[in-house]
């Protein structure tokens, strides 16, 4: 069995809803299954860009992007409510 892709958190740090996403993660202890991407950097900023990115904080899945704090938050929710990653 294969373990689950991380779930990608895009975010920027001076961000008000991107500090809110990442506080959910950090007081569910999902730090293990969400990696943080800054899109300050390059990289991220354009591997945001290519999934659709247009707001932050966003949250790939693997499948889709869900775009500001309250999508993300309730992405987040599913995940540590439902213990699996689809919805």
């Amino acid at each position: 069995m294969t373990a689950p892709v991380p779930l990608q958190l895009f975010h920027r740090i001076a961000d008000r809803p991107s500090a809110q996403a990442r506080l959910y993660v950090v007081d569910h202890a999902l730090e293990d299954r969400v990696v943080f991407r800054n899109v300050a950097f390059e990289e991220a900023e354009r591997d945001w860009r290519r999934l659709g990115g247009h707001t932050t904080p966003a949250l790939w899945d693997g499948a889709r992007l869900h775009q500001g704090a309250q999508a993300v938050v309730a992405r987040l929710q599913a995940v540590v409510n439902l213990g699996r990653d689809d919805t």
